[in-house]
């Protein structure tokens, strides 16, 4: 096939060679070029921060393993599209977290809550156990290869003997509970994810001074960056009654109010916002190899994000004074077996109480089945009782939500 190229007049006149390209033709080049480097610069400093956030989260391998050790003991899953993931927030002092006390080499689950996720992931609810219930603890490997336990102690001596592995098989023979993942937050990770936000508006009822907490703070509305936070959370003395049921609440309380804000600030919306808030978030992390990966909890994250605010539930396990030490706390029954019936066979928790009708208190007992916002609907506690719940209509522990309208 013959082409047919017209050159210009003078090149065919004059012999002379063609013209060079000219300048506009060059800058497209240019230009192109630039933008394709450009996409693969972006590329790769999108990777490179995937990478970085999802080198953050640390992996539970020891416990996984001695789980698997244990397996035949531990529940059957009943429904097994629910998940129920335990959440652990551990009081170690190692480190950073020195300064909050002494490092005694040990470590302790300061606090617990075992998150129930519906399967159709329509409601989310999460129980906290106290630090002070008594439990039976199984015989757990320590981590200098020893064992420990049997025994029948306060629930966060179950940390400092086995990890969280020994955690987990603990609230699994409490409740007959399939723990499905389990997630490890310190307390300096709680910080930076508070700080991450902006901090966390409460409201005060009364000044605040707990040294043990580092802990000094106005009444009225506060926003607590995360240091702020963390006392606030942790604190017993000089706030409310001192007991750890109401740190409990508080902690609920604080929690709820958290994940409100950063629904309701659009944090998650904005890209340096949300990069900010996913490395406080990632780099606090230790999780087992189920959620140790940005694209598994982003699963995880996407799956429930759709959950009315009113369907997102935390409460505590139906608990007394212990017969034999009033400092510490014992289940209710039949109260908390129908709770954890409920979560077992992902039905939902029932708000009117968990006691059977014709039982001689329809009420719960200690906020269970209680909402967080709702936890002084309860009954009562005996008077005196350091475990004890606030009165009717109360808030949760006196210090917050009265004066924030």
């Amino acid at each position: 096939m013959n082409t047919y190229v017209t050159e210009p007049e003078d090149a065919q006149h004059t012999g002379l060679p063609h013209p060079p390209p000219r300048p506009r033709r060059r800058w497209l080049r240019w230009a192109a070029l630039g933008a394709s480097l450009a996409v693969l610069a972006a590329g790769g400093a999108a990777w490179a921060l995937y990478s970085r956030l999802d080198g953050n989260i640390r992996t539970d391998t020891e416990a996984v393993d001695q789980l698997r050790r244990f397996d035949r003991e531990r529940p059957a899953a009943v429904v097994h599209e629910a998940k129920n993931i335990l959440l652990i927030g551990s009081d170690d002092r190692s480190g950073d977290n020195g300064r909050y006390g002494r490092d005694s080499g040990t470590q302790r689950s300061d606090t617990t809550i075992l998150l129930h996720l519906s399967a159709d992931r329509s409601s989310a609810t999460g129980v906290s156990v106290p630090r002070d219930l008594m439990v039976d603890i199984p015989e757990c490997p320590a981590p200098d290869g020893t064992a420990a336990g049997p025994l029948f102690a306060q629930f966060n001596w179950a940390y400092g003997m086995g990890g969280a592995a020994c955690t987990i098989r603990t609230v699994e023979n409490l409740t007959g509970i399939r723990v499905d993942h389990h997630l490890i937050v310190d307390f300096t990770g709680f910080e930076k994810l508070v700080d991450a936000v902006g901090g966390v508006e409460v409201c005060l009822a009364e000044p605040v001074n707990d040294p043990d907490a580092h802990l000094v703070l106005d009444a009225g509305p506060q926003r607590l960056d995360g240091e702020q936070a963390l006392g606030y959370v942790r604190a017993r003395k000089g706030i409310g009654d001192g007991s750890d049921t109401q740190r409990m609440e508080r902690q609920q309380e604080f929690l709820s109010t958290m994940l409100r804000q950063v629904r309701d600030d659009g944090l998650l919306t904005d890209p340096a916002e949300l990069y900010r808030v996913l490395d406080a978030v990632t780099s606090s992390l230790t999780a087992d190899p189920g959620l140790d990966s940005l694209s598994e909890l982003y699963d995880l994250i996407s799956g429930v994000r759709g959950i009315p605010e009113e369907r997102v539930r935390f409460m505590t396990v139906p608990r007394q004074p212990y017969t034999y030490d009033p400092n510490r706390d014992e289940l209710v029954q039949p109260d908390a077996d129908l709770l954890f019936e409920a979560l077992r066979e992902d039905r939902p928790v029932p708000e009117e109480g968990l006691r059977p009708s014709g039982s001689p208190s329809a009420a719960p007992s200690a906020g269970a089945g209680v909402p967080a916002s709702d936890t002084g609907t309860g009954a009562p506690e005996p008077s005196g009782s350091p475990t004890g719940s606030p009165s009717a209509g109360e808030p949760a522990d006196g210090t917050a939500g009265s004066l924030c309208g």
